[in-house]
């Protein structure tokens, strides 16, 4: 049943594809079904626009320069940085760090945050998690010999919280998360989680990758003492993402990369370091890239994001409905709170020789691992092929996405 009442206006997604040139693509002769947008979403016009500008008329580099394009710039990149504010109802723009991504993100605080801890204090992880949210946490244990801590997930695809209430204790003092998984859907129950982790006295740094592009998130409601999110995956830019830390961790944390603009004076005997968040965004920083992603953060906020949502999970229920009756699929993760990801197998086919049948028929989805092979270990499974959905596609793409199923079946003798 949708969860759309008969009073509430439908969401136009067909006028929402207007926003998005790519998806008037062709592929192989077939019109374009996107279905990798966990991977990377496609990219409005307004955030193509936007960083085109900056190139044709306004491209400088940032700060101290007196110049008129350096200005122009420097106020673009600090707008951005305010939208990005908004977009994750921070308390202060000095919450707001550019980074590279969400797995730079990560690693500043393995660096930073990790310079507090010593040998025997804990690190809680969720066997959901994407590797850019476990490696950095490894490499800091094995520079300092911290204890990581592991929450199994249930067949169903949902954490153990009563094994995460075992594993938490007073030698915890970081649980590292991710939001919404990226592989099963599974939105996680933050909110619980960081309370009973703040109750211990431990911190919390959300993976909010995949709960950007789908969730209004709002740090200051939840209580994250971290959050990671990148913006190719919320319809903006590569190679651009932010760090969100409450002010009273970032000012403790040492930098994490010597350079320019994370300064306040340098000599050969003694560096002194700028004040948050330039402390964290040393060099020349992703510029064109920042003020894309704040425009894709502006347009995510002008959008109706409720109705989105709603259409969304109109779409994963009709996928998820349509795919069962494909012989010998089976889906990965049915936990009850999931935003539009499907993963599934199949008894006939290989992953990729999944993604390539659908590619045929100008469908994209994902076949691998998903940066996530402790959880396909979990469920048993080597890799799996991802539909992932957005508020741009429609129950017409689902029903090809799934007649394009049954001919994996009809090709491999399914």
């Amino acid at each position: 049943m949708s969860l759309r009442t008969a009073t509430e206006p439908r969401f136009d997604a067909e006028r929402m594809r207007v926003d998005f040139p790519i998806l008037a693509s062709r592929v192989r002769g077939n019109p374009l079904v996107y279905l990798d947008n966990a991977a990377s979403a496609q990219k409005p016009r307004a955030v193509v626009d936007a960083i085109g500008r900056f190139y044709e008329a306004q491209n400088a580099n940032v700060h101290r320069g007196v110049h008129h394009l350096s200005q122009i710039a420097s106020e673009g990149y600090e707008q951005a940085r305010g939208s990005l504010r908004r977009f994750l109802n921070a308390r202060d723009e000095r919450e707001v760090v550019f980074t590279s991504g969400a797995t730079d993100a990560i690693n500043l605080v393995a660096w930073t945050f990790g310079s507090f801890l010593k040998a025997g204090d804990e690190i809680i992880l969720t066997q959901m998690e994407h590797h850019s949210n476990i490696v950095p946490w490894q490499m800091l244990r094995d520079r300092i010999g911290i204890v990581l801590r592991v929450v199994p997930v249930t067949d169903t695809g949902e954490l153990n919280m009563a094994e995460f209430e075992r594993l938490l204790n007073d030698r915890t003092k970081l649980v590292a998360m991710i939001y919404v998984s990226n592989t099963l859907g599974t939105i996680n129950p933050v909110r619980d989680v960081i309370a009973k982790a703040h109750a211990r006295g431990a911190a919390v740094l959300l993976d909010a990758a995949q709960a950007a592009p789908h969730i209004r998130i709002d740090v200051q409601d939840i209580g994250c003492d971290f959050a990671a999110i990148a913006g190719h995956k919320m319809f903006g830019p590569t190679g651009v993402g932010v760090l969100y830390g409450r002010a009273e961790w970032l000012d403790r944390m040492p930098p994490y990369r010597g350079g320019g603009n994370m300064i306040k004076s340098v000599t050969f005997d003694r560096t002194t370091y700028a004040d948050v968040p330039a402390r964290f965004e040393a060099g020349t920083p992703p510029i064109a890239g920042a003020i894309g992603l704040g425009a894709a953060a502006e347009y995510l906020m002008r959008m109706d994001f409720g109705a989105a949502m709603k259409h969304e999970a109109d779409l994963l229920e009709y996928a998820t409905d349509q795919v069962r009756g494909v012989p010998g699929l089976r889906i990965l993760g049915t936990a009850a709170e999931k935003v539009p990801v499907l993963s599934f197998t199949m008894d006939a086919a290989h992953p990729h020789d999944i993604g390539q049948i659908l590619d045929d028929d100008g469908i994209a989805v994902r076949a691998g691992h998903h940066c996530t092979q402790p959880l396909h270990q979990r469920f048993g499974v080597a890799g799996s092929a991802r539909a992932s959905f957005a508020f741009y596609n429609t129950r017409g793409e689902v029903d090809r996405l799934v007649a394009a199923l049954h001919r994996v079946n009809e090709v491999f003798g399914g």
